[in-house]
């Protein structure tokens, strides 16, 4: 069994930045040694001019600094450090990650939304155990994460851009809140929230949990019943607390609920939004378990070292899943995507082991394979470039932001093109991952000519791997006509890069026992069931946790 470790996850959010150093002794032993909160507003003019201004960035440079000398003063190097909606939208947010990366040696990751509400609602799994919520609300600085959910699988996620800091700065509530702003206020959050979730389930008998540092705080101030021991919000004493709130000043705030500065800015304003949603999705009760972001990264780090094999297994799936249905939505023939599946997960179990592939690098494979044509739904000679651009976009909760850039790099090198130091994503990507995508967009060239034009051409392989040659005899179909000098020139990438040659041979011999000799022929299997097909991928996914 792995020995216990000390972790830390960083949550950048656009009101603080959050720390937390934790010593992890079993996937259910996660004990925080040390917290720390520093008040650098990262939303700060994000919201009203897309820009993180020059004091923000050096508060924020200055704060990962003093994060990295908590990690050294604890001996502590596994961590993982995220940013949220202030970050993701400001132009010049990969200037500040690359500032932080070169000052600090530490790796920020702008995470998207979809990423942000998995990690909230893996923390909120973590502490409620068999509770299982019928809504799971996140009110950060810039932005509400609501995600709707039924024993745990996401039915409904939205993100919706009323965040306490984007609300503050552009309607200009900065202080005491009269009638007539209030109006405005609630008129504006409600309207975003009926046009993003136009039809609630009645959730009047459900459990709802509220996350983020202003539930926590609103729970003190308008206590509810504890519910298991899990701390409560009382929608009607809230009602009559917002106006305490409101009618004050910032100054008036802070002596009165005892909080700092930030949090007395946008306490009022976070009181309103939990009313206009209780009031819309008629919530009776709300509970606050004080877990967000952070300790869902906590739970991700502990899950890495210790394993989840179930949960891996879980999560590949429901990933394997989420990409079928992008397929089908850009109107892909799943047949054929399923068949490139196929064949590349058979090239990588052979290969892995001699050309010492992660294992964990099989998942993002054949989510490739199963994408790689899914922009020719936009233009078909240009479709590589739109395939990444769509694939890079698209929501993909629990893929990793580091992940996902790797994907729709092999979906756009999955053919004609291939890696360009110029090219924006790709050169983007840290040393290592570029290797990545070199050597498994060569094996997912290799596959996809396997089916060029649409057709089922090699129903099985027999492969054998030697330090300088890669052999590949390919079982053609009856009536198959199968260019090898084509799919040669397809595999030069994949020779470049492993530093052979690939020798390809094919047969129109059936597949019996006696034509197969001692060697083992790989057959290349279709399914139409996902749970069948997403079985083969059912290993260490880097990390990932449901």
């Amino acid at each position: 069994m792995p020995k216990p470790i000390g972790i830390v996850a960083v949550d950048a959010g656009s009101n603080a930045i959050r720390a937390a150093v934790a010593r992890v002794s079993s996937l259910s032993e996660i004990t925080e040694v040390a917290t720390e909160r520093w008040p650098v507003r990262l939303g700060h003019n994000v919201f009203t001019k897309r820009r993180l201004d020059n004091r923000t960035i050096k508060r924020a440079v200055r704060t990962f600094k003093h994060f990295r000398s908590m990690m050294r003063q604890h001996d502590v190097q596994v961590y993982r450090a995220v940013a949220t909606s202030a970050v993701r939208e400001a132009e010049n947010g990969e200037a500040l990650v690359r500032r932080i990366l070169r000052e600090t040696g530490i790796q920020l990751e702008a995470i998207n939304s979809a990423e942000e509400a998995r990690l909230v609602r893996r923390a909120v799994r973590a502490v409620l155990g068999p509770l299982e919520p019928r809504l799971v609300v996140d009110l950060g600085g810039g932005s509400l994460e609501i995600s709707i959910l039924r024993e745990w699988h996401v039915e409904q996620s939205f993100a919706l851009p009323i965040g306490t800091v984007r609300l503050m700065e552009s309607m200009k509530l900065t202080g005491m809140v009269d009638e007539d702003q209030f109006e405005r206020l609630r008129h504006r959050v409600l309207s975003v929230i009926q046009s993003t979730w136009p039809n609630p389930p009645n959730l009047s008998r459900y459990l709802a949990v509220f996350c983020g540092g202003n539930a926590e705080l609103l729970a003190r101030v308008a206590p509810g019943p504890r519910y298991r021991g899990v701390p409560s919000i009382h929608v009607r004493l809230l009602r009559d607390q917002a106006w305490e709130i409101l009618r004050r000043d910032v100054p008036a705030r802070m002596r009165k609920f005892r909080v700092r500065r930030d949090r007395a800015e946008v306490m009022g304003i976070a009181a309103v939004v939990f009313l206009c949603l209780a009031e819309y999705a008629r919530l009776d009760t709300i509970l606050v378990p004080s877990v967000g972001v952070r300790e869902g990264i906590l739970c991700d780090l502990a899950a890495q070292h210790f394993g989840a094999p179930g949960l891996d297994e879980r999560r590949a799936r429901a990933l394997l899943d989420a990409a079928r249905n992008i397929a089908a939505r850009f109107h892909c023939d799943l047949r054929h995507a399923e068949y490139v599946r196929s064949v590349a997960a058979v090239l990588f179990d052979q290969l892995a082991p001699r050309y010492e592939l992660a294992p964990e690098l099989r998942l993002p494979l054949e989510m490739a394979a199963i994408l790689h044509n899914c922009g020719r739904a936009i233009h078909e000679r240009a479709h590589h470039k739109h395939g990444e651009y769509l694939v890079q976009n698209a929501e993909l909760p629990g893929l990793p932001a580091e992940t996902q850039a790797i994907l729709a790099c092999l979906v756009r090198y999955h053919g004609k093109s291939e890696p360009e130091a110029h090219h924006r994503l790709y050169a983007s990507l840290p040393p290592r991952d570029r290797r990545r995508v070199r050597e498994l967009s060569g094996i997912l060239r290799i596959a996809a000519a396997m089916g060029a034009g649409g057709t089922l051409n090699v129903r099985a392989l027999r492969i054998r791997v030697s330090r300088k040659q890669l052999r590949l005899r390919l079982f053609l179909a009856p009536g198959a006509n199968l260019d090898l000098g084509v799919l040669r020139r397809k595999a030069r990438p994949f020779e470049n890069e492993f530093g052979v040659r690939v020798v390809l041979t094919r047969t129109r011999a059936k597949l019996g026992a006696s034509r197969m000799g001692t060697s083992k022929v790989h057959r290349v299997e279709l399914s139409s069931s996902p749970k069948q097909s997403a079985a083969s991928a059912t290993r260490p996914v880097w990390g990932l946790t449901a």
